[in-house]
């Protein structure tokens, strides 16, 4: 038995995809392997951000989790919380299945207890909130904005004249109907799966950060099965991570239809208003471009320091 944890409701593309993982394993294992799936550590109390220290301490072999969590250890993932880095979905699962999924692994397994047995995607973050349409950076100013804790998205935000309020989810999903918070970023599926739609009326799809989730596993544990576990396991890893990518793309047209018009409103940027909002954002966007290796900007599709940023394909 492997006991996978993750923080999101059954529907959510991460806990369809843990799930596939854990059936995907059972086959390839003949039933040897079977998968504990504990699909929301939030509904037994715990926060998002506890699932690491819980596959580090083994309460847990495997978790998903945002890659903010993991930047303190391995710096470089902060190249993964920069805005307007990622030039489209296709561009960024070639690299995570790639050269960059490798080089970063091996940081990661360097500088902590964990192998890296993919990269999810956790889709281009958007900014919903309860008072004003936002089309222009100008409607940021003085929102106070619930942001991942981030240090990268916390400039990113006051770049924009917001107030951002770096905490975890359950923080934000607990308090979302009071004085707290004007808004937040998060891709569509979160929006939707943690309820924030009914909150906020005003949603503009600014694509400003791509988020990317790690699937780590403990390392003694990895070590401690045989080598025919070790083996179904990295391959339905590897089945799951392809499963995730699909369900990812094709969530955000989902979402959108599901929203009611007369209770959400919908802005779509167009290429002038898209370009200012990298426009105010792009000094962050340089200040860790000369820290980070240029290579991993290459494998992302970046634009370069003089280039202005691409509108994203979904």
């Amino acid at each position: 038995m492997i006991r996978l944890g993750g923080y999101q409701p059954p529907d959510s593309v991460h806990t369809r995809a843990a799930a596939f993982f854990g059936r995907t394993l059972e086959t390839l294992s003949a039933g040897r392997v079977r998968l504990d799936l504990v699909g929301n550590v939030l509904a037994l109390g715990r926060r998002s951000d506890d699932l690491p220290a819980m596959v580090r301490g083994g309460e847990l072999s495997i978790c998903y989790g945002t890659s903010v969590w993991f930047a303190g250890a391995v710096p470089a993932l902060q190249v993964l919380d920069l805005p307007y880095v990622v030039k489209d979905r296709p561009t960024a699962h070639g690299a995570f299945d790639g050269e960059m999924g490798a080089w970063l692994g091996a940081r990661l397994a360097a500088a902590t207890p964990l192998r890296l047995l993919g990269i999810w995607d956790n889709g281009f973050r958007h900014v919903s909130n309860r008072v004003r349409p936002i089309r222009h950076p100008a409607d940021c100013r003085g929102l106070r904005i619930r942001t991942q804790p981030s240090r990268v998205h916390v400039e990113a935000f006051e770049a924009l004249g917001a107030v951002p309020i770096p905490v975890d989810v359950k923080e934000f999903v607990e308090q979302i109907a009071g004085e707290r918070f004007d808004g937040q970023d998060n891709p569509l599926t979160n929006t939707y799966n943690f309820g924030v739609h009914r909150f906020h009326r005003h949603l503009t799809l600014s694509g400003h950060f791509f988020g990317a989730s790690l699937f780590v596993c403990n390392e003694a544990h990895y070590r401690s099965w045989d080598e025919a576990t070790r083996s179904a396991v990295d391959e339905a890893a590897r089945a799951a991570t392809a499963f995730q990518h699909g369900l990812a793309a094709a969530e955000d047209a989902e979402v959108l239809a599901r929203l009611d018009p007369a209770q959400n409103e919908i802005v779509r940027l167009d290429p002038v208003q898209r370009e200012a909002f990298a426009a105010a954002t792009r000094p962050v966007l340089e200040k860790y471009r000369q820290t980070l290796e240029p290579k991993m900007f290459e494998w992302l599709g970046a634009p370069g320091p003089t280039e202005r940023p691409r509108s994203p394909r979904p």
